[in-house]
């Protein structure tokens, strides 16, 4: 089963062997016995080796072509933990926070912000924004005994990564996102599909999904294109796909949309001359562009439902931190990051960074359900399990430190601003 909003009807995602959809907010337990190499489960508490101060480091875009990705997730990070203070903090204490900039990975600046927060003691990293900045820094971070957990990373790669246990993200894999693309394309009515994207391990791993689902559903993947993610240019590119005649294009990209755009209006397959898809990585507000967006959809994990209340809040903690939010990508995913993290400590008794990773799992399912962190640590100093249900929707770990279930919004673009038009939401076993 799955759990739609009114506004349309997408036919049911054809499961591959791992996904099964299911209703929005089941449980979702993982009952296998087989365990990858980035297993997160733990039978036992780690000795308590925490200072007894929770300290958060963010490693979020504030430049390169995620930045406009930066705003709503600071802001989320930041509007947790002044909620978090405002009922009493972590183990007796205020929550600290430091911010760094991840970059985007041209140039490799994450490296030495990630030594910028272990200098300052940090017990969690929330970041990078890009799957292939968290690949880049994963193992100074875990190597570390540092929790590190990211709002925005979507690729498989993470699944079985050896991640010491200390990897998790409020993110789904993009196997969740690339179905619901391929089959939206399909519903859609569109038989020649062509698609572009970037040669990394998003671009690589997402198009991948979005051509088998294509295939499994009956079209034809009228052409698969890679390019290069520092690129001056995509004129070679763009011609090949232009060469393919597609009826749809679905673009993999970050903010070189902004270039690659003029160039698909050039070769007569611009959003108003075919239907053109976007994903997660460039779903922003392209105001200030002068090309004209309309009609063009895309996807990227998101409640099922818009909440106008939370998006107000981020704005105003945005306004008071110095951050402009428009766009709200991955806000509601950092807040739930920062939640989790701090109820985790306060369910192990220690900040350290193998004692949150310890629980959790433990506090993101399977418990007494709680969705306000005053509540949820009412429950936990009742001696109750909790299962804390977050802003982004069902935050159920699997054993890899993944979420097992999850929403895709379903966006549409008038001008050049978006908003969600639809929903799907499934399980991932």
């Amino acid at each position: 089963m799955i759990r739609r909003t009114p506004a349309r009807r997408l036919a049911a995602v054809c499961a591959a062997a791992a996904l099964v959809l299911t209703a929005c907010g089941d449980d979702g337990d993982d009952d296998g016995d087989s365990k990858s190499s980035g297993d997160n489960s733990s039978s036992s508490a780690p000795a308590k080796s925490g200072d007894g101060e929770l300290v958060i480091g963010s490693l979020l875009p504030t430049t390169g072509d995620l930045a406009f990705l930066g705003p709503p997730e600071i802001a989320g990070v930041e509007l947790a933990i002044s909620e978090i203070n405002d009922a009493g903090g972590v183990l007796g204490k205020p929550v600290k926070s430091f911010l760094e900039d991840s970059g985007d990975g041209t140039p490799d600046i994450a490296g030495q912000s990630v030594d910028a927060l272990l200098d300052k003691n940090v017990d969690t990293i929330i970041g990078a924004a890009a799957s292939g900045v968290s690949l880049s820094v994963i193992d100074k971070i875990t190597g570390a005994g540092v929790v590190h957990f990211s709002p925005a990373n979507t690729a498989a790669a993470f699944d079985t990564y050896d991640d010491k246990g200390l990897y998790f993200r409020t993110s789904p894999s993009d196997r969740l996102q690339g179905q619901v693309l391929g089959e939206l394309a399909v519903q859609d009515g569109y038989s020649n599909v062509a698609i572009l994207a970037r040669q990394d391990a998003y671009g690589e791993g997402l198009a991948e999904q979005v051509d088998e689902t294509l295939t499994e559903k009956g079209a034809n993947v009228a052409a698969h294109v890679l390019y290069a993610a520092d690129a001056q240019n995509f004129t070679a590119e763009v011609n090949e796909i232009a060469a393919a005649k597609p009826d749809a294009l679905v673009l993999i990209a970050f903010n070189e949309t902004t270039k690659i755009i003029p160039q698909l209006i050039a070769k007569g397959i611009g959003p108003q001359d075919i239907q053109i898809y976007f994903v997660d990585g460039n779903m922003a507000d392209y105001s200030s562009e002068k090309f004209d967006l309309t009609g063009v959809k895309g996807t990227f994990p998101a409640p099922p439902e818009v909440d106008p209340a939370f998006n107000d809040l981020l704005k105003k903690k945005g306004k008071e931190i110095g951050v402009d939010v428009k766009d709200f990508t991955y806000g509601p995913q950092s807040y739930d990051a920062t939640m989790l993290t701090a109820l985790a400590a306060i369910a192990a008794g220690d900040d350290s960074g193998e004692s949150i990773a310890s629980q959790l799992i433990n506090v993101s399912r399977d418990g007494t359900a709680c969705t306000k962190f005053e509540e949820c640590v009412k429950l936990l100093e009742e001696g109750e399990d909790i299962d804390y249900n977050g802003v982004s929707g069902p935050c159920d770990f699997n054993d890899t430190g993944s979420p097992n279930a999850a929403t895709i919004g379903i966006q549409e673009y008038k001008g050049n601003t978006y908003s969600q038009v639809d929903s799907v939401s499934g399980v991932l076993e």
